[in-house]
């Protein structure tokens, strides 16, 4: 059963995100004297990566609860267990329930703002399931939802939210806006038929690209402003020239008359983009 709750959500896709708000934690804990945290570091930490994880999974246990007379008629998603009935809804419900009472709980050990601010960022999650009924901007309220994690992951750590802050949750929401419109190209038959919106629907599968693209672009001058603005050294900004080329690899997998390596592109590079920036933070942190 624990497997069927791990395939629903795409357990796996939260290291897309996870790593971004790990790069938060680094960089706010750097600007921060240990005597003005509220707990020691690993605990900081440790609840900073549950209430990602009880976000995440709530986020996506709502998604498919909502989605399901959808993802019932969309061939690429009818076989989710949320469909097929090997989970049922109740069962979702009572882990979206559990799901983001982690989420609060987390954030409640954390400090008060962070606790004050968890039914926006539950809010957040909840809302982007929804979009695709009345917007083709489905995709940026994707990425406002997911990249509210790293400047929550730093008000978690310094009770505030700051520039740098920002600057790596734009990078992330442009990011992750950006994959998500190719992601939808795989639907652009069953959105336009079922009357649901999103980019490709609207602006075509070639617009549709060269918007990623442009994306994409706003993503790699956001860590630069985060490189600038920490004042970070050659280690991060050659992390950002290897994710920089991920990203131009992506793109390179996804053609208007070929869609067949989206999920190369989303799985693989998105993983790797991470991942590296996160390595790098942290060797640059430091070593540099």
């Amino acid at each position: 059963m624990i497997s069927k709750f791990l395939t629903l959500i795409k357990f796996s896709h939260t290291i897309f995100a996870l790593p971004f708000a790990l790069i938060a934690v680094v960089l706010a804990l750097q600007n921060t004297p240990v005597s003005q945290l509220s707990s020691p570091v690993w605990e900081m930490v440790l609840w900073v990566i549950l209430a990602m994880v009880g976000a995440r999974s709530g986020a996506m246990g709502f998604n498919r609860l909502i989605d399901r007379k959808w993802d019932a008629e969309n061939p690429r998603t009818a076989n989710r267990p949320s469909v097929t009935g090997e989970i049922s809804p109740m069962q979702m419900i009572v882990m979206i329930i559990l799901s983001f009472g982690l989420l609060i709980f987390a954030a409640w050990r954390l400090n008060p703002l962070a606790f004050l601010l968890s039914p926006v960022a539950i809010f957040l999650v909840s809302f982007y399931s929804y979009c695709k009924r009345f917007t083709s901007l489905a995709h940026i309220f994707l990425g406002i939802a997911i990249g509210s994690a790293p400047v929550a992951a730093w008000i978690a750590i310094t009770g505030e939210i700051t520039l740098s802050s920002l600057y790596l949750g734009a990078s992330v929401l442009t990011w992750i806006a950006g994959f998500d419109i190719l992601y939808a190209l795989q639907d652009y038959e069953f959105d336009k038929n079922a009357d649901l919106n999103s980019i490709p629907v609207r602006f075509g599968i070639k617009n549709s690209l060269w918007i990623s693209r442009a994306l994409h672009l706003f993503t790699v001058l956001f860590w630069v402003l985060l490189a600038q603005r920490e004042e970070l050294h050659w280690i991060f900004y050659l992390g950002i020239t290897a994710s920089s080329g991920l990203l131009l690899w992506e793109h390179s997998l996804v053609k208007e008359d070929d869609l067949s390596k989206i999920n190369v592109a989303f799985m693989n590079m998105n993983s790797w983009i991470s991942i590296t920036l996160l390595v790098t933070v942290v060797l640059d942190v430091f070593l540099a």
